[in-house]
């Protein structure tokens, strides 16, 4: 572990100690018939995630928790592999697998340097894993790296003007109407209230970054719930995310193919 970055080996703890408080979530995915994603549960249908035909796709997801999104392409067809930081999220998910007697690899370790050859997977993907716990210039590059020509990288994260908009306080508190920090320069952001380390940029940065890693950028979904959508989470109200991006799907090609 001493060879890891920090933010890899503080994000490992933070997620090793909130694991149990996402097996119910996880459980509830993976009994869903219609995928549906993001903190305010967009369906599928809706949000246009998944590729139509994920038949014999080799895929990985990038930071999978307790990997139901790897279930989802499983039962379409899919041949995904999970790799994630937390050995307790992973723990989680075995434990689905054999619940649903479903059935794929997943690994222990950092997505910003996966284990496998170059060219190895049709789809990458991520939703809430490595899109915002890994350094985006590291794990975008990766996901190139791993992706044969003309494969897809598909993530879904939090939109920059949520993060310039939720104060940094010992308890969380809900987005509000004033920026509070920069947004140029944005990337790297700790908060008070806990040890774990996020990744945030610009959308220009993200542009240049996916350009300049091989990729086409196909498109660029920023997410607007419906009034009466309900979150779990408390650091935005469905009123602020009706009014300002709280969430974006980001879709990409990898040239070549």
């Amino acid at each position: 572990m001493n060879d890891l970055p920090d933010h890899v080996v503080r994000n490992r703890a933070a997620w090793d100690e909130w694991a149990a408080d996402y097996v119910a979530t996880g459980r509830r995915q993976w009994a869903a018939e219609e995928p549906t994603w993001g903190i305010w549960g967009i369906p599928e249908a809706q949000a246009g995630v998944l590729p139509a035909d994920l038949a014999e796709t080799d895929a990985i997801e990038l930071g999978c928790g307790t990997a139901y999104v790897s279930a989802w392409l499983a039962r379409r067809g899919a041949r995904p592999v999970g790799i994630d930081n937390s050995e307790a999220q992973l723990t989680s998910a075995r434990q689905l697998q054999a619940e649903h007697g479903i059935h794929f690899p997943l690994l222990h370790g950092n997505a910003e340097q996966v284990p496998f050859p170059d060219e190895s997977f049709d789809l990458a993907i991520s939703e809430y894993g490595a899109s915002i716990w890994c350094d985006p210039h590291r794990w975008i590059p990766e996901a190139a790296r791993v992706l044969r020509p003309g494969g897809r990288l598909t993530f879904l994260c939090n939109a920059p003007l949520v993060m310039l908009c939720v104060p940094d306080e010992a308890e969380i508190v809900p987005a509000g109407e004033r920026l509070l920090r920069p947004y140029f320069g944005m990337r790297r952001l700790e908060w008070v209230s806990d040890d774990s380390v996020g990744f945030h940029i610009p959308h220009g940065e993200m542009v240049s970054l996916l350009l300049g890693s091989g990729f086409e950028i196909e498109g660029l979904t920023e997410i607007r719930p419906s009034a009466d959508a309900t979150t779990g989470y408390d650091f935005v109200t469905v009123e602020w995310a009706r009014r300002w991006p709280s969430e974006e799907i980001w879709r990409a090609r990898k040239r070549g193919g």
